[in-house]
């Protein structure tokens, strides 16, 4: 058996009729709802061969939908990235903003995220450009430029009441992942390390450089120090360094992700907000926690 999860942006309504047509053509089961205007689930005895049009049918409606074996599917840790998952923002973009070359590190970026560049090479070289920074622009850069993504506190308090271990894991720098991993109530985080001189950015940042293996590795790492499996793992991101953790858990989600990760990974949020990974769990609207 399989659960089809629909979910809509808090924004938007998911019409009954829609799942209910598509249930019927599923021969799916009575429709479950989770939330009553964005989210329902159904389970059906097989999959259709032509999912992935119906897939790409609904994203046109602005529906998200999520295909998975039935039974548990909460899990007992959620790994989320941070830049552009768990924030809106890609934290080392707004620092090259402030240092007067953000254009140029917004490019490198793009590309290092859709799997273009080598992660490792494309950080070092964007963290060069910030050479002379003054450190304090840290801070700055945390109060006035840095958002949490909808949802992401409720998605952290709501797990964690369910009994499950949080981590923040980044590319980005423990500069902001620490403050960010408290704002939103993550039990622990892990991210590179910008390095300072007398308050001054050296442009370089401390080895060995977190990225997609050294994700995997968090993974792997804190699922055995914790006595679970990877397959107790909700992993999440959006850019192509993420593809590695995505794949190795037992929930693999491209929230909102560049083009190269929706591809790869097993499933896709592009609508809903980070709720939707509640939803996907099975929880229902009554059970989430306000953060």
């Amino acid at each position: 058996m399989f659960t089809i999860t629909l979910i809509t942006n808090p924004a938007m309504y998911l019409d009954p009729t829609l799942v209910g047509n598509l249930r019927n053509a599923m021969g799916g089961g009575d429709a479950a709802w989770l939330d009553p205007s964005h989210a329902a689930e159904f389970d059906v005895s097989k999959l259709p061969r032509n999912l992935p049009q119906i897939w790409e049918s609904l994203q046109a409606e602005g529906v998200d939908m999520v295909a998975q074996p039935a039974g548990n599917r909460r899990r007992r840790m959620l790994l989320a990235d941070m830049d552009s998952t768990m924030i809106g923002q890609e934290c080392i973009d707004e620092l090259a903003a402030e240092a007067g070359v953000g254009k140029a590190v917004s490019a490198i970026t793009a590309r290092a995220m859709n799997g273009e560049l080598d992660f490792e090479g494309a950080l070092t070289e964007r963290v060069g450009l910030l050479k002379g920074l003054p450190e304090g622009v840290i801070g700055e850069v945390l109060d006035r430029r840095i958002t949490a993504m909808p949802g992401g506190a409720t998605l952290v308090a709501t797990m964690k009441k369910a009994g499950a271990h949080t981590v923040l894991v980044s590319g980005g720098f423990t500069a902001f992942a620490e403050t960010v991993a408290e704002r939103l109530g993550f039990d622990e985080f892990r991210a590179n390390v910008l390095l300072a001189e007398n308050g001054i950015l050296t442009g370089d940042v401390a080895r060995p450089i977190l990225g997609r293996e050294a994700k995997v590795e968090a993974l792997e790492e804190i699922t055995a120090r914790l006595g679970i499996t990877p397959a107790d793992v909700l992993a999440i991101g959006d850019g192509a360094n993420d593809l590695g953790m995505i794949g190795r858990a037992g929930t693999g989600v491209a929230v909102h992700a560049k083009p190269v990760v929706q591809e790869a990974a097993p499933h896709r949020i592009n609508h809903g907000d980070l709720t939707a990974l509640l939803f996907l769990q099975g929880f229902a609207r009554d059970e989430f926690v306000s953060a």
